[in-house]
Parts: structure tokens; sequence; C-alpha cells
């Protein structure tokens, strides 16, 4: 069987996504044979990409997708072909129309949720989950602080945060994102292109601030971070779409309100087989019961992850966006 699959042989830009014809090799013991029908963009595609978070090259690409079992190895009993699957990774390699991947790291599809939507929310969605109800721990009342409220992620957290019982701050660049964030349950809005996002906050807040901050952004929302969140607030920074935050000094934790930091990752909370099967298991509950709506915002062919990329970086999209084979 043939496959088309993106490698990057270095760092870089878009430019370095090249495409090779290959032949997919049976799946080994452990591992199923999946023929993608969407795949997931993700920022951390980009990260790979750049090489933030460095991999060995050459590499594949991507680490969700949603599609079909058409092959399994031995010792995969509690999947058959035909079964509609998703994964988030850890494994790179999403970006592929066909592939193996260990079944450990395979969740089923309910019936209610198409392959699209599959693909567009498992990892946001998960990284949603872990964020809001075992990071933060929200409670119902608190004020939230969420950068870039109309993005892939942003979106499903104001919604995830809004069925927490928060009171949601958002973030964003434009109008459009602006009533994109308030469709999905933003309280209010700060377009940080036309004012400043602290005094804003704290003027919401009646001068208290917010008691968590989520911030996928980086160095360009660190000081706004700090200045948003109060006493004993907690800044979760998830992302680095600008570029990581590095050379802090810790006592400006201290200077600004004794506040807690934590730079978390998915796959520390979806670890152990339990964990994950948990995890998987809420964001279907919460697509199922209509609490979180996941937005597509676009869509490109496969081959065109490069344009994807570019879109993705310069703040382009809207919601999720998903490529298809």
């Amino acid at each position: 069987m043939k496959t088309r699959r993106a490698v990057i042989a270095k760092h870089g830009g878009p430019e370095v996504i090249h495409w090779r014809d290959e032949e997919l090799p049976d799946p080994a013991p452990g591992e199923v044979a999946v023929e993608h029908a969407a795949v997931g963009l993700n920022f951390i595609d980009t990260y790979h990409r750049r090489g933030i978070y460095p991999v060995e090259l050459p590499s594949g690409l991507g680490l969700e997708a949603a599609g079909r079992v058409i092959a399994t190895g031995h010792g995969v009993t509690h999947f058959q072909e035909g079964d509609r699957v998703a994964t988030f990774g850890p494994t790179l390699g999403a970006y592929a129309s066909h592939r193996n991947v260990a079944a450990a790291n395979v969740f089923r599809v309910p019936d209610a949720v198409d392959d699209a939507t599959a693909a567009a929310a498992l990892l946001k969605a998960c990284t949603a989950e872990f964020l809001v109800e075992r990071c933060a721990r929200v409670e119902a009342g608190w004020p939230v602080l969420v950068h870039a409220a109309a993005g892939g992620v942003g979106l499903i957290l104001v919604q995830w945060l809004k069925h927490a019982g928060a009171q949601v701050i958002g973030t964003v660049s434009t109008e459009d994102k602006a009533e994109a964030a308030r469709r999905a349950g933003a309280d209010h809005v700060i377009l940080y292109s036309q004012e400043e996002v602290a005094p804003r906050v704290r003027e919401v807040t009646g001068g208290r601030g917010v008691r968590v901050t989520f911030d996928g952004i980086g160095r360009a929302t660190w000081n706004a971070s700090l200045d948003a969140t109060g006493r004993r607030g907690l800044i979760v920074n998830y992302g680095n779409a600008d570029a990581p935050v590095e050379g802090v000094n810790l006592g400006i934790l201290a200077r600004k309100g004794s506040l807690y930091n934590t730079r978390p990752t998915l796959f520390d909370y979806y670890t152990e087989p339990a964990e994950r099967a948990a995890g998987a298991a809420r964001v279907w509950h919460m697509l199922e019961t209509g609490a979180v709506r996941v937005t597509i915002g676009q869509t490109y062919s496969l081959e065109d992850a490069a344009q994807a990329h570019r879109d993705l970086e310069e703040r382009l999209t809207t919601g999720s966006t998903v490529l298809l084979p």
C-alpha cells in the first residue's frame, strides 16, 4: 500500500515541508494501519518544524488525525478493520494519507462525531480539558483570562471555562475574531490592537485581576499576563505562538502579587493509559452533549500544509484548521 507523507530534513520555515510517496509496511505488532480522512493542524506542528521543540531529522510532521482502521498488527484485539479512530500523538507523522500508529495511542471516535471534527478537536480539546480541569482546576465564579481567544484552542477553552462557570475575558486581534470569541461565550473581549490588555482586565475585575491567565502566545503577552493576574493567581503558559518566554527573574512573580507560573505540556497530563482514556472520554462527552462546539474556520488540501502553516503563523486563521488528504 502506498502512502504520501510530509517530511522535513531541516528546521526552518514552511518551505522545508516536502512530500514523499512511500510504501507503507504492514502494521507491526501492537500497531494499526489507518487511512486518514482528516488531519488536524496545530501550533505545535510549527514548533516541530522550526526546531523550537527539537525533533530528530529527517522527521514527519503532525500529531492529530482521524480516519479508519484498514489493518491491524499482531496482538491488537480492541480494534478491527473499519473502526473509526483518531490520534493526537505523541509520535509525529500525521501529515500523511495513510499511517501505521501504535494502537495504544488511538481512540475510537463516537458515531456522533464526524472525522473532520475529531481531527480538528481531539488535541485541542484534550489540551483544554487538562488545562481547565487538572492544571488550573478552575472553579465557578473565577475571573479568567484567555489570550488568543478566537484560535483553535482558544475557542474551545472559552467554552470549557464557561461550562465550568468561570467569568471569561478573551483577547483577540480583530473585530471578526472578537465576535467569534463572544459567540463561544466570552463575557468580555479585548482587542489588543486597540487597547492595553492589563488595564482593561483590572477594570473588568474591579481592580483585582484574574485568578488564572491562559497564555498560549509566550513572549509577546508575558508582561500583560503578569499585570492582569491577581494576587496569588496562576499564569499558565501552554504555548509559544510568538516565542518562548526566556530569561525571567522569578522575583517578578513576588513583586506582582506572589503569582504562580507553570509551563505544562499535554503529554505530561496524558501519560498513563487510564489518564489518556479518561481525558478522551471527557472530550467526546463535551462534544456529544454540545457543551463544546468546534469551529472549523478553514480547510486546506493536505499537500497545502505549508500554506496552512504560513496562515496560522500570520494570525490569518480563526478556530481550528483541517487538512484534507
